[in-house]
């Protein structure tokens, strides 16, 4: 199911919001829990299966270390927290590398396999073996496994640690695993941060006000400004031929459709939110303004860069040790993450490039680059950034070096370079490409837009929706970027 069409939001969210309010606190989680399920299972029901697995190994996972502990329940009914100063024994450590292991098995498998048998092929072909060495496996991927997969892992570690009481029922685990609001394109909720908001939180008129507006704000970024400047990149990224300027036009129009889609999302995300008494995390903090690759990466997906920084960079050993030893582990995180986003070189690559664009900040280079005017080091940043964005968006390897060659005008035209131009400019796209980038570099971020919802706020946050709600009726249904990861 998605949010941005008249299903959800006629007939699915206003039924849920109506039981939700209508039932005792108690009974909300489980509402919602089985809302999410429907929702989730909506176009597969075999996905809703695969999800309750990942459940169940955590969930169990996180009651045997809560026997290894010695941990009682609670006056509240709730077990405490494992202290942090508490020797964690091996058997302890065994149930966390289960559930780990459990998950990375899960999303390995139907992720991965595929990507894994076409390398193998390839080698086998190479070889002189045939292709018919290596047998093909078709796998359809969960819709938002990745996402759902990293939030699962945070339960057993944040619990392993102490950050967190674990979950005594099974459905308020459920609840937290697939909630619904942002559980197949993000911000990725890890579980220390939302631990005690499934056990108590707060429902106001401005809670549920703010959430309107947050939805509204992101609906209108994805329907009213990424899916126009969909059409340029699609028919870019497409073309046999482009003209420098049109590719660079085509390139830009990702970059600036990527933002409004995913951060989109996440606004409608965290809208759903705070409509249901949850307060999400920000995932965006205006990511094209960032003045170098470290900055942008505090900015952009922030869900996902802390998440690796906390469970995976720290762990590896950081910056604690030599420099060596810290761009080895900035290069194997931002490897790792590339392949969170697709099975494919193109995101192995995307990955290395901010690899060692952040090892490179990092080395005296990095002060060079610091020294330059603050307009300048953002207009650097965000052009690196969408030299990088070819390959995240590129089919393949060879595609994504030919549109690097169109760039900079270093293969020849064909005649259907003049058409594919044509296609692609026309002055309403013209025009929601310089509204965007005004809105990116000029104008203030969702969550500052709605912290305080005047009269007139308010009326332009009315008028977003509306206006959304036509264009929906108008367009076919366009899932979000992020849905593929």
């Amino acid at each position: 199911m998605i949010f941005t069409t008249h299903i959800f939001l006629f007939y699915f969210l206003p039924a849920v919001l109506l039981a939700y309010y209508w039932l005792p606190f108690r009974a909300r989680t489980t509402i919602l829990a089985l809302a999410s399920y429907i929702f989730y299972g909506w176009a597969n029901p075999w996905w809703a299966l695969v999800m309750f697995w990942s459940t169940i190994v955590d969930y169990i996972c996180g009651l045997a270390l809560v026997r290894r502990a010695g941990l009682v329940i609670g006056p509240d009914g709730e077990y405490p927290a494992i202290s942090r100063t508490a020797p964690r024994t091996r058997a302890m450590r065994r149930i966390l590398w289960c559930s780990v292991a459990s998950n990375l098995a899960v999303l390995g498998f139907f992720k991965y396999t595929g990507f894994a048998l076409d390398n193998l092929r390839s080698l086998s072909q190479f070889l002189g073996l045939g292709e018919s060495a290596v047998p093909a496996l078709q796998i359809a991927l969960p819709v938002g496994i990745s996402f759902y997969t990293f939030q699962s892992m945070s339960y057993i570690i944040d619990v392993y640690r102490g950050d967190a009481r674990p979950m005594r029922r099974l459905v308020d685990f459920c609840c937290f695993e697939a909630l619904f609001p942002q559980l197949v394109a993000g911000p990725i909720v890890r579980y220390a941060h939302i631990a005690e908001q499934m056990r108590r939180r707060s429902h106001t008129y401005e809670k549920f006000a703010r959430g309107v507006a947050f939805f509204a704000c992101g609906m209108a970024k994805k329907l009213l400004i990424a899916n126009p400047l969909a059409l340029i990149a699609d028919k870019a990224f497409a073309a046999g031929s482009l003209h420098w300027f049109d590719a660079w036009y085509g390139l830009l129009s990702y970059a600036l459709q990527l933002y409004f889609d995913f951060s989109g999302y996440s606004d409608m995300a965290v809208g759903l939110g705070l409509m249901l008494g949850f307060l999400f995390i920000r995932n965006f903090d205006s990511p094209y303004r960032a003045h170098s690759i470290t900055d942008f990466w505090r900015r952009w997906h922030i869900s996902l860069s802390t998440w690796l920084r906390d469970y995976l960079y720290i762990p590896l050993g950081g910056n604690r040790r030599s420099p060596t030893r810290t761009y080895v582990n900035l290069m194997l995180v931002m490897l790792l993450g590339g392949l969170w986003h697709g099975a494919a070189w193109t995101f192995v690559i995307w990955g290395a490039l901010h690899g060692l664009m952040l090892g490179l900040e990092r080395s005296r280079g990095g002060a060079v680059y610091g020294a330059l005017p603050g307009p300048l080091r953002v207009a650097l940043t965000f052009l690196m950034v969408c030299l990088a964005w070819v390959f995240f968006r590129a089919d393949s390897l060879p595609r994504a070096l030919d549109y690097l060659a169109a760039l900079f005008a270093l293969r020849p035209l064909e005649p259907s370079a003049g058409f594919a131009a044509a296609t692609m400019d026309s002055l309403y796209h013209r025009c929601i490409f310089v509204l965007a980038a005004l809105i990116v570099w000029l104008c203030p971020q969702t969550w500052q837009f709605t912290a305080a919802l005047t009269p007139v706020r308010a009326l332009a946050v009315l008028a977003l929706l509306v206006l959304s709600i036509l264009f929906m009726w108008g367009q076919s249904e366009n899932p979000f970027i992020y849905f593929q990861f």
